[in-house]
C-alpha cells in the first residue's frame, strides 16, 4: 500500500510542478503571448464562439477570452506571491521571537494568534476590505493580516522546539550573541517550514482572491481576474456557458497544481521507508558484524 502511494507521488509531484510551472510562464510571458490587448471592447465581436480569430471566444463586450484568461493569471499570481511574502515575513518576525523568548512575550503574541485564528481568514478580510473599501491593494493587505496568524503559530512551533536541541544550547556556551541565534540558526529552520506550507497554501490563497473578486470586494472592473470574470459572465451562463466554464478550469487546475506541488515537497522531506533489498542488504551486513 505504501509503495504503491510512493508510486502515485513520483508522477503527482512532477504533474504538479508542470501545471505551476505552465501558470508561471503564463504569467511571466502574458504580455507577449496575448493575441489582443484583455480590456480591448468590440461590440461588433461580441459573444462570439471558437474561432481561429478568437480562439475561446469572446464575452458579452467583444474582449478576448484567452487574452482575459492570461491577464488573469498574471493578476492571480502576483497577488498570491505579495500575499505569501507579506504574511510569510511577518509571521515569521512574530513566531520566532515569541518561540525564542518565550514567557510573557510568548504569552502575549500567542494569545493575540490565538484571537486571529479563531476567525476564518476570509472573514477577516472581508471585514478589512469592507471598512478601507474594495480595491486590488486593499484585497491583498486584507489577506495578508488574516494570514499572519496561520504563519506566525507554524513559525513559533519550529523555533520552540529548536531553542530545545542541544547545538542551539552549546551557542549559548560559546558565546553567541541572541540576534546572531535568531537570524542564522533558528530564522532559517523556520523559514524551511513556512515554505513548505506556503508551496500547498498558494492553492488556498488563489482562491480567496477569487471569492473576494466574485464578491466585488476585490479585483474591480475591467481588470481581468478569474473571479471578477465568473460574476460577469453569470448573467448570460444559459446563451454562453463557456465564459463562466473556462475561468472556472483555469482557477480548478491552479489549485489543483498547487495543492499537488505543495505534497509532494511535504512528503520529500519525510523518512523514506528501505525497499526491500536495501532492507535484505542491512541484515546481511548486521549477520556478518554478528557473527564477527
Amino acid at each position: 500500500m505504501l509503495a504503491r502511494t510512493l508510486s502515485k507521488l513520483k508522477i503527482l509531484g512532477p504533474l504538479g510542478i508542470a501545471i505551476v510551472g505552465f501558470f508561471i510562464f503564463i504569467a511571466v510571458f502574458g504580455d507577449f503571448i496575448s493575441p489582443y490587448d484583455p480590456n480591448r471592447q468590440d461590440l461588433m465581436s461580441a459573444d462570439q464562439t471558437f474561432s481561429w480569430e478568437h480562439p475561446l471566444g469572446t464575452d458579452n463586450l467583444g474582449r478576448d477570452t484567452l487574452s482575459r484568461l492570461i491577464k488573469g493569471a498574471q493578476t492571480t499570481l502576483v497577488g498570491v506571491f505579495l500575499v505569501l511574502c507579506m504574511a510569510g515575513s511577518v509571521g515569521l518576525t512574530i513566531g520566532t521571537i515569541s518561540g525564542y523568548f518565550g514567557g510573557w512575550v510568548d504569552e502575549i503574541f500567542m494569545r493575540i494568534i490565538d484571537f486571529g485564528l479563531s476567525v476564518p481568514s476570509l472573514v477577516v478580510a472581508l471585514a478589512i476590505v469592507g471598512v478601507f473599501g474594495p480595491s486590488y491593494w486593499n484585497m491583498i493587505i486584507a489577506l495578508a493580516i488574516a494570514w499572519v496568524p496561520i504563519y506566525a503559530r507554524l513559525t513559533r512551533g519550529v523555533v520552540a522546539a529548536a531553542v530545545q536541541q542541544p547545538h542551539i544550547e552549546s551557542l549559548w556556551v560559546l558565546g553567541a550573541s541572541r540576534p546572531r541565534i535568531i537570524t542564522r540558526h533558528l530564522a532559517p529552520e523556520a523559514l524551511g517550514a513556512v515554505l513548505i506550507y506556503a508551496s500547498a497554501d498558494a492553492g488556498k490563497l488563489a482562491l480567496a482572491i477569487a471569492n473576494l473578486s466574485f464578491l466585488g470586494m476585490g479585483v474591480q472592473p475591467p481588470t481581468a481576474e478569474w473571479g471578477q470574470m465568473l460574476v460577469s459572465a453569470l448573467p448570460y451562463l444559459e446563451q454562453s456557458p463557456r465564459q463562466v466554464i473556462l475561468p472556472g478550469i483555469a482557477l480548478t487546475l491552479m489549485v489543483v497544481g498547487f495543492n499537488l506541488l505543495g505534497e509532494s515537497i511535504a512528503l520529500s522531506k519525510s523518512p523514506k521507508p528501505l525497499s526491500a533489498r536495501a532492507l535484505a542488504r542491512a541484515k546481511a551486513i548486521f549477520a556478518k558484524e554478528a557473527v564477527a
